[in-house]
């Protein structure tokens, strides 16, 4: 079976050295030695200065929007895993959706002021299949109207725009390390600001509120990584370079198989080194796209629908059409792309597509 990731896992024993640390002080959780240490390779491996290592790759968004003191509208794309809509809502803010680039596929910088009301206070912007948005813009935007910004890069590890960390744009860069993900910690995620202040605020509101054992700077959560997790980001760490060329390789496959069908393939914006986080394919209409995922499937190969459905589309949000976001939603696949993929592999998923167009 091809799914469409695979979880890169390091030696067993590598991670069990590792993760004897921690065994042997007892200190599991509450910020032990692991966490720190990987904080800390992992501010230096990403040209970052402040890094918080949490839990999962949602609660950053959530934490984000708290510490920023953010209340009423939020400008954000509808073309996005749902975590970025819901964290608006769970936190009590509206979501105002704007449509997206039809080729870089992230939020539209040129309809963003239009959507701009009295009410708004942010704006939560994805970075697409490690794509980045057009932070300068956006950035100039931000600033004309004080509007924070909130990056969600969770497909953006290791990436850089302009020669730089993809982290420093805006005020905070939240990052997912979940089991799919490039880097990965089984579960996790983090928070990134280059303002000191802003990320004390955001360690504090990760860790309870606590200031100190017996004392609190007020309302927090337990957003905390563990010591297992914090291992195994330590064990897979040394392996980026090498996942990342793997990666490479297999793009670098799928583009001489498809450059001449009719797929769109994912425009990179000027000035990025990317990370090879995923690998999308736009179909002409989706039922092309729904027979080629049946055939994919009868071979036991599952790519994914990644992102579907168009976020203005939840029901649990104010309707607004965003024709592109809805178009390309239901027409983009992601196929398989991890370490370990073989050629063979890929030669297979790229000539049953091939057969279908």
């Amino acid at each position: 079976m091809i799914n469409v990731t695979k979880t890169f896992l390091p030696e067993q024993t590598e991670y069990q050295t590792i993760l004897k640390r921690a065994w042997d002080t007892g200190w599991m959780t509450n910020r032990g030695v692991l966490v720190q240490e990987l904080e800390s390779k992992l501010k230096a491996h990403l040209e970052v200065p402040n890094i918080i290592a949490t839990t999962n790759g949602t609660l950053p968004l959530q934490i984000a929007i708290k510490a920023l003191g953010i209340t009423g509208e939020v400008i954000t794309t509808p073309f996005s895993y749902v975590a970025t809509t819901s964290s608006i809502v769970w936190e009590g803010c509206t979501p105002v959706f704007v449509d997206i680039h039809p080729e870089y596929l992230t939020i539209d910088e040129t309809k963003i002021e239009a959507a701009i009301t009295p009410k708004t206070s942010a704006i939560l912007a994805t970075h697409v299949f490690g794509n980045p948005c057009a932070v300068e813009a956006i950035e100039k935007i931000a600033k004309q109207y004080n509007l924070k910004v909130i990056y969600d890069a969770a497909h953006c590890f290791g990436l850089r725009y302009n020669d730089r960390s993809i982290f420093e744009y805006g005020d905070v860069s939240t990052c997912s390390f979940h089991a799919t993900k490039l880097f990965h910690t089984g579960e996790g995620g983090a928070l990134i600001t280059k303002d000191t202040q802003l990320h004390d605020a955001l360690f504090q509101h990760h860790n309870f509120g606590h200031n100190g054992p017996e004392a609190f700077h007020g309302v927090g959560l337990n957003a905390k990584m563990s010591e297992p997790q914090a291992a195994m980001g330590l064990a897979v760490l040394p392996y980026m370079a090498e996942i990342i060329a793997a990666r490479k390789v297999i793009t670098v496959q799928y583009n001489m198989a498809f450059k001449d069908t009719s797929l769109t393939l994912l425009k990179l914006r000027p000035d990025t080194q990317w990370n090879y986080a995923y690998y999308p394919v736009v179909f002409k209409e989706e039922a092309q796209l729904l027979q080629v995922q049946a055939r994919l499937n009868q071979a036991h190969i599952f790519p994914r629908r990644y992102f579907f459905p168009s976020l203005n589309t939840l029901d649990y949000v104010t309707a607004k059409v965003c024709p592109i976001s809805e178009s390309i939603s239901k027409r983009v696949l992601c196929l398989p792309l991890y370490h370990g993929l073989s050629k063979e592999d890929v030669t297979k998923i790229s000539s049953i597509i091939q057969q279908i167009l």
